[in-house]
């Protein structure tokens, strides 16, 4: 039974979180140790978090929605894929069951951690790419490894828009502003449709989702005002560092 005083510590996280989404990615690194810290098993921890965070992953999507009007033929593609994905992600972790998924948590925080750290050589791969006319042009194909991360995405999630930028930028020509903004209306439907699969599921802990979704709404606004003010690849290798001591302390518990 969470105290008033765990509600706090989870809205905090979850504020944090909002505003680490906004100005660099890696918020599920923080929210999600918090909850398995505050005595929440680890799959209901990961399942909540899942539905207290998709307020901000709507708030992206939208924020970018002009660069997506003229691409509804490869979201009508990519977005089958991502819910699909998502679902599919969401079953496997119902269908891992707690005690292997406690022992998987290390891991998957310190991948999570690698796929944080590589996110600006990524982006500067892929600006390369596109200034030099390399794109590989397998838009029919682009439905396949963003299916595949969305898995990934539906199961844990911390790292996603790493994985699909990649996935995107290997498979189409297009700038890094409209792939980037593809990348949050897929992070956005994965995250919907895993979180719809998991109402179900009984492992949502609703009263926690409530504070931390308020929580994110007010740090991804805090974020945006951020902007400018904070270095994103401070931040980001602020949240990499954590991840790895939060994966250390997983590790010898």
């Amino acid at each position: 039974m969470l105290t008033p005083l765990d509600y706090l510590f989870a809205a905090i996280a979850a504020l944090a979180a909002g505003a680490i989404n906004a100005l660099a990615g890696g918020g599920t690194l923080i929210t999600f140790p918090v909850l398995t810290f505050l005595g929440v098993p680890a799959v209901s921890a990961n399942v909540t978090n899942t539905v207290a965070l998709c307020p901000g992953y709507f708030g992206g999507t939208m924020a970018q929605a002009k660069d997506l009007k003229d691409q509804k033929n490869r979201l009508w593609l990519l977005m089958p894929a991502s819910v699909i994905g998502g679902v599919v992600g969401g079953f496997l972790l119902l269908q891992t069951g707690e005690k292997l998924f406690t022992e998987l948590v290390p891991y998957l925080i310190l991948l999570a951690c690698v796929l944080l750290a590589v996110q600006d050589p990524v982006r500067a791969w892929l600006t390369r790419r596109m200034a030099e006319g390399q794109g590989a042009n397998l838009e029919k194909l682009s439905w396949l490894p963003v299916g595949l991360a969305s898995i990934y995405g539906g199961y844990f999630g911390a790292g996603l828009s790493v994985i699909v930028l990649s996935a995107l930028g290997l498979t189409l020509e297009d700038s890094l502003t409209r792939l980037n903004a593809l990348k949050q209306a897929v992070a956005f439907a994965v995250n919907i449709a895993a979180a719809i699969f998991f109402l179900f599921s009984g492992h949502v802990l609703w009263t926690v989702a409530l504070v931390m979704a308020v929580g994110a709404l007010i740090g991804g606004n805090l974020g945006g005002r951020l902007a400018g003010k904070i270095k994103p690849s401070t931040l980001r290798w602020t949240v990499v560092t954590i991840g790895v001591i939060v994966a250390i302390i997983y590790f010898v518990r």
